[in-house]
């Protein structure tokens, strides 16, 4: 004799439940509708712009010519170089980023209470900075043709060049851009983490400490398994941010050497060149790698972005 087991089905929610889904769509609908309007507007001009032969110096002469304009964005070697330079500094910033970041989020959480808002409000000075403010404070810090004094802090260093141009060699720009980066928006990681190790039961540590866990040990088997989603969401943020890098390159060397991302690109491109339809390529490929990393963070590592949990 075979029994068959029919699925259990979804429990319904109740009409309170109901009714605290619809306040809550009251309340944010007209903020999220407006942010939809003003995001969709220029996204929705960009790709039907993509699509024509455009160039400003002569609007008259628009021409349809569909897909033709991605076609010469993905066989310009310009594009895959700038493509490598963003996955460059977006790989090595949050990758910093995330280390430092988790560092600080541990001094803000056990910082002595009375200590604890004055770490929290140091942390965050770098943050509150306007982004271009930041960019040219980093430049002229670096720049030796505008007085820059690291060259003079570095100069005890054995095998050092005081006379070092840091913004004419590719390699020397990345990591003052970089730097910069991460000087920043350190502060953006360490505020998401501090939140994840507030989540972190404090039972589940005296346990630990009780059974003679040493502190590496309840880091990577209490501590760090309880704030994955945490990690998860800021590593996402952060990813995302990076991928759209523009002010810092801009400022410090307007994509010279070797350093153009994919923004700045798309930037030059347009503005630069007067080649609104090749921008516009640009900027929607731009748009779609966002698109597909965001895509990969949620589905491949089950990140949930409203509930904070990882499935």
């Amino acid at each position: 004799m075979t029994t068959t087991t029919t699925p259990a089905k979804k429990p319904r929610r109740s009409q309170r439940a109901r009714a605290e889904a619809r306040l809550g769509w009251m309340l944010a609908g007209p903020a999220f509708g407006l942010m939809l309007l003003v995001t969709l507007y220029p996204i929705g001009q960009a790709l039907y712009d993509s699509l024509f032969s455009l160039r400003l110096t002569a609007p008259d002469e628009r021409e349809l010519i569909w897909f033709g304009n991605y076609g010469v964005v993905l066989g310009d070697p310009a594009f895959w170089e700038s493509m490598g330079v963003t996955l460059l500094i977006t790989v090595i910033t949050v990758v910093l980023e995330l280390i430092l970041g988790f560092a600080l989020a541990l001094v803000m959480h056990r910082a002595v209470k009375k200590l604890r808002g004055l770490a929290r409000t140091a942390i965050l000075v770098p943050y509150g900075i306007v982004t271009v403010v930041a960019a040219f404070a980093w430049f002229y810090a670096f720049d030796i043709n505008s007085g820059g004094y690291v060259n003079n802090w570095l100069s005890w260093i054995p095998g050092f060049d005081p006379d070092l141009n840091w913004f004419a060699h590719p390699e020397t720009s990345l990591i003052v851009i970089i730097l910069s980066e991460v000087w920043k928006t350190t502060p953006f990681i360490s505020l998401l983490l501090l939140s994840g190790l507030a989540q972190v039961p404090g039972d589940l540590e005296e346990a630990a400490k009780v059974d003679g866990a040493t502190g590496a040990e309840i880091m990577r088997r209490v501590i760090l398994p309880n704030m994955k989603a945490a990690i998860m969401v800021a590593v996402l943020f952060r990813t995302l941010e990076a991928f759209r890098i523009f002010d810092n390159i801009y400022i410090m060397t307007a994509g010279a050497n070797g350093t153009e991302a994919l923004s700045l690109l798309a930037y030059n491109t347009s503005i630069g060149r007067l080649e609104i339809g090749l921008g516009s390529a640009i900027s929607v490929l731009l748009f779609l790698s966002v698109l597909i990393i965001a895509a990969i963070f949620i589905k491949g590592f089950k990140v949930d972005l409203a509930g904070g949990k990882n499935s």
